[in-house]
């Protein structure tokens, strides 16, 4: 004789409403959400077959839940205390084994909180728990690079100098070129900002070419003296350095720069030789965060050029030069705090993470 299917299971006064919350919100286990689902199901008449099919579980799984809500109602859905003493987590072993690379049989770079939970035969939560506790976040890596320059102490004593007691009657200006800007148009008209809407634009763009920025901040003020040029050669860089000693008559000036291989071309060095007013302080190799005019080329990034549309190298010189003047209107000096000895004793113990020792 065929199997009879079960009757509608009968819900106690109150509980489809909670049973429905259940299945709803975003902060119960998965489980018990899925259980509520069942019962919600067999007590509109499914049956056993239907419920498992939908749920995506068994059939004895499905009846082994609606006895339960029989017998013990809503708290009959939660999991049961397990026999024996509760697991003792060993918080020294869970930090130890994150700070570890995982088995190469795992194939991946860093512990997840699921995966260290398996391996270690404890919840995904209380891996996290401990993590936030630890301060340790396996998912996050950032990236560092440290200077093997010789005259590194040398270098980073007189720049550093430079931005803490400038010389009286002196100039100083930190110069560089922000080569390789691309003028990218997009394929439609931006939508603007609207109140409860983000600007919006489309993911796909037209290339129009490239420019280069020569820029020399002021750090006293924060004026900046620029140039667009087409190219980066030292033919262009030395147009600039004339460009920035017309722009400041009679001064001596004391230009901070990288290490950049135009910056040391021949011109350059008789040039230099033939405008003694005019010296140069290199920052150390692998040292271009030494350069106060780094910190303003991400301003005009993220405020000019990241967002922008363009049309042309043309439009896009026009609207650098744009910005420009618009930030000297406003311009406000850059202050270094740090002391040679601080960024130094850094660097050192930079070395000596990376190097083991």
């Amino acid at each position: 004789m065929a199997n009879r299917a079960a009757a509608a299971l009968v819900l106690r006064e109150g509980d489809r409403e909670e049973l429905a919350r259940l299945t709803r919100s975003s902060s119960v286990r998965a489980g018990l959400a899925q259980r509520a689902r069942i019962v919600l199901l067999a007590a509109d008449g499914e049956t056993n077959v239907a419920i498992a099919e939908r749920v995506g579980v068994s059939r004895p799984t499905v009846i082994s839940w609606r006895h339960r809500y029989g017998a013990k109602g809503i708290a009959g859905l939660e999991d049961e205390a397990r026999p024996g003493r509760p697991r003792e987590v060993d918080y020294s072993k869970v930090v130890s084994t994150t700070l570890e690379p995982p088995p190469r049989k795992y194939g991946v770079t860093h512990w997840s909180s699921r995966l260290l939970g398996r391996h270690l035969g404890v919840s995904n939560g209380t891996i996290a728990a401990i993590w936030r506790q630890a301060g340790v976040q396996p998912w996050q890596a950032e990236t560092f690079k440290f200077s093997t320059d010789p005259e590194l102490v040398a270098k980073v004593t007189d720049v550093v100098g430079l931005y803490l007691a400038p010389p009286e009657n002196a100039i100083v200006l930190c110069v560089d070129e922000k080569s390789q800007i691309q003028a990218l148009d997009r394929t439609a008209p931006m939508l603007p900002m609207q109140p409860g809407l983000p600007q919006r634009r489309t993911h796909d763009y037209v290339r129009h070419g490239t420019t280069t920025l020569f820029a020399a901040l002021e750090i006293a003020t924060g004026q900046v003296t620029a140039a667009v040029k087409p190219r980066h050669r030292h033919q262009e860089f030395l147009a600039f350095l004339k460009q920035v000693a017309r722009a400041y008559p009679d001064q001596q000036l004391h230009l901070v720069m990288d290490n950049y291989a135009a910056h040391k071309r021949v011109e350059i060095r008789d040039w230099l030789a033939a405008n003694p007013r005019v010296q140069v302080h290199f920052t150390a190799t692998s040292g271009s965060w030494l350069n106060l005019v780094e910190v303003w080329f991400g301003i005009i990034e993220r405020q000019a050029i990241h967002r922008g549309t363009f049309r042309s190298v043309k439009d896009l010189n026009a609207k650098i030069r744009a910005f420009v003047d618009g930030w000297n209107d406003r311009a406000h000096p850059f202050v270094w705090t740090k002391t040679a000895d601080e960024i130094l004793k850094k660097a050192n113990r930079q070395n000596t993470s990376s190097t083991g020792h």
